[in-house]
């Protein structure tokens, strides 16, 4: 008989970069009973998640909340803002900046991708890196006829570990002195890594579930601004499920035009109670301690993080690139295998060269350390040969970066 739930003792170590772990308290909260999404409670329950992930999109503006994967958010941005045939300009910083313009082409759009040329270590230079915002501002420039209507990035590349820097991108396109929409990604990046949408002018924000929000995949947003909402009114793509303008409306009420995903509601209601209550600057900071520990350890073991730009290396995850002609999915099969813990696999034109530890959501140091303990006698077990102890490393690194820890009051 099928089971999922087959692990034999303990908790199993769920340290792929999303679906991230659920804390106990949203799944107690997502395991109340079903209430009548046209009644008045839920509209009240809607009101307070819509001013709640407000407050994690740092906007003052519409977000909107589909029943939906981040696939359907992607396919929400475009379709609200665009037109057939419409040219769109996307960065490749990974397989999910890939899949996306896949989307966009078979949309009907234009789509032009750009990205750093050449290979690092044999892989893409530009999977190793984040978005080049002068290499947008120079292909806008060049657009002097403004065919251009969008450029689309990812924030946080959940495939390669990098952190792009977002508000740089705005100002090339202002420097540009460019109409296109901003579109991005923050599907891995939302409630771990900073990000803004009002203060760094983006148009469209996508995010899910499933990450930083500590919740089960279904659910995933788009975060709008006043210049994408007006671009929908005159866009012509399909939609009808997607549109923004119903759910807009119904929103200010606290309801939505078709049947929301209740449970799932309930879910981040409690979530966003535990990151705000908490304070989003604390939240963040934890992630970026997680992932300073994580690296030391990478490094201690003397091998190459994906990610090999230091300054964008990811708060959420950790790419570790194995040493040529080692298959890095054959290694994770050996820490699945042995000490029950699961890594991300290497995506697209990376699989097989590196494997992802997650370091965000429902963690802490400890989870962390055993991780990398399981990552290292993995290794070993698979005969890579390793310069130092990780274990050691991480250890060190969190013991000597003492986090913030809230006060338990006394019952």
């Amino acid at each position: 008989m099928l089971t999922t739930d087959f692990h034999p003792t303990g908790r199993h170590f769920l340290q792929i970069p999303g679906p991230s772990p659920v804390p106990d308290r949203v799944l107690r909260a997502m395991s109340l009973p079903t209430i009548d999404h046209r009644g008045p409670e839920f509209g009240a329950m809607g009101l307070k998640i819509l001013a709640d992930i407000q407050k994690i999109f740092q906007t003052k503006h519409p977000v909107i909340i589909y029943p939906a994967s981040g696939t359907g958010a992607w396919e929400a941005a475009l379709t609200n803002t665009l037109s057939p045939g419409d040219h769109v300009l996307m960065y490749e910083t990974g397989h999910f900046a890939f899949l996306w313009n896949r989307l966009a082409t078979r949309l009907g759009l234009k789509a032009e991708v750009i990205a750093l040329p050449g290979t690092d270590n044999g892989v893409p230079a530009s999977w190793r890196r984040g978005v080049s915002a002068e290499l947008i501002e120079q292909r806008l420039k060049a657009d002097t006829g403004h065919s251009i209507k969008a450029v689309c990035v990812v924030h946080n590349e959940t495939s390669t570990g990098a952190t792009s820097n977002i508000a740089a991108v705005r100002k090339a396109i202002d420097a540009a002195k460019h109409p296109a929409l901003l579109l991005v990604d923050t599907i891995s990046g939302l409630a771990s890594a900073d990000y803004r949408h009002d203060e760094w002018g983006v148009d469209v924000s996508i995010s899910g579930s499933q990450k930083g929000l500590m919740l089960p995949p279904g659910m995933s947003f788009n975060a709008l601004s006043p210049k994408a909402i007006e671009a929908s009114k005159s866009a012509k793509l399909p939609r009808s499920f997607w549109a923004w303008d119903e759910i807009i409306e119904m929103n200010k009420t606290g309801y939505w035009p078709y049947t929301p995903n209740t449970n799932l509601m309930y879910g981040l209601s409690e979530a966003a109670d535990m990151i705000l209550g908490q304070g989003l600057d604390t939240v963040l900071a934890r992630h970026q301690r997680w992932a300073a520990g994580v690296r030391a350890a990478v490094n201690a073991w003397g091998l190459p993080i994906q990610c090999a730009d230091a300054s964008v290396h990811s708060p959420i995850l950790t790419g570790v690139m194995t040493p040529e002609g080692v298959d890095a999915d054959a290694i994770r099969k050996i820490i699945y295998e042995r000490f029950d813990c699961s890594l991300g696999t290497g995506l697209g034109k990376i699989k097989g060269r590196m494997f992802r530890i997650g370091h965000l959501g429902d963690s802490n140091d400890l989870t962390l350390i055993g991780t990398v303990a399981a990552c290292e006698m993995g290794l070993k077990l698979g005969g890579v040969k390793l310069a130092g102890s990780g274990v050691q490393a991480i250890m060190d690194y969190y013991a000597g970066h003492p986090a913030a820890v809230p006060q338990r009051k006394a019952a």
